[in-house]
């Protein structure tokens, strides 16, 4: 039996982030990182995303080799690619790593690589990972250079981040869309692998879907726990996943 797959399917994975800085916030294991993830995995997402930071305030590299052990459909590690990172990611070996440009100290990633000016070094990280293959993504904006850079880089996909998409949505959506269409068309025209992040939500997700062709993967985090505190877990991931049909 021949199995048909919709290749414009984008997934959703989870990044379950906030669930860890609520644990951390008490101590203890309430609630449950892994647990969570487990659930996720059961009402539909179809990859579980971490993003460890070397301070450890939310993900930590303990729970990295935990999630490992119980995630069944995509594991993404998210991080800025310093050593312990580049260690974290060899030994645990997730179905894709995604680089940011975000050193220690930062509250959360808001903005992409300069391609051109850090090709070289990402050029070492990405093959290094890919020696072990492990499919990459760079975390990067709208700026066309970047992404031609970026295929350079020998990268599978880019990661769109859609911060300023989010943040002018509901003021003018289509021209908070412009850019990402015109970058979505480029990666495309390039080979690359489009997935995108930040600040996407039940809200803008819809629309973002409707207009990025070929759009993979989407990685949410802190609008879909936060949705979960009125609509439950279950209940939400069904609702984004029906934003992404």
């Amino acid at each position: 039996m021949v199995k048909i797959t919709n290749l414009n399917m984008t997934k959703l994975s989870v990044n379950i982030n906030k669930v860890a800085t609520i644990r951390n916030a008490r101590g203890g294991n309430t609630p449950n990182v892994v647990q969570v993830a487990i659930d996720c995995e059961k009402f539909g997402a179809q990859g579980i995303t971490v993003h460890p930071r070397p301070d450890e305030r939310h993900i930590r590299y303990a729970d990295v080799y935990d999630l490992k052990k119980v995630v069944k459909t995509e594991f993404n590690i998210e991080g800025f690619p310093n050593t312990s990172f580049i260690n974290l990611v060899l030994e645990v070996k997730p179905e894709q790593v995604t680089l940011v440009p975000d050193p220690p100290g930062v509250l959360t990633s808001n903005a992409g690589w300069d391609t051109l000016k850090q090709k070289d070094y990402l050029k070492e990280v990405v093959a290094e990972f890919k020696k072990y293959h492990i499919r990459t993504s760079l975390f990067v904006d709208t700026n066309l250079v970047n992404i031609e850079n970026a295929v350079e880089t020998g990268t599978d996909r880019i990661e769109l981040y859609t911060g300023p998409y989010a943040e002018n949505y509901s003021t003018d959506r289509t021209k908070a869309i412009k850019d990402f269409v015109e970058a979505a068309n480029l990666a495309n025209k390039l080979g690359l692998g489009i997935n995108a992040g930040h600040d996407l939500s039940l809200e803008n997700l819809t629309y973002f879907k409707q207009n990025i062709i070929h759009l993979k993967e989407v990685s949410i985090g802190h609008a879909l726990i936060s949705d979960a505190l009125y609509f439950g877990l279950e209940e939400t991931i069904k609702k984004y996943l029906l934003c992404l049909k």
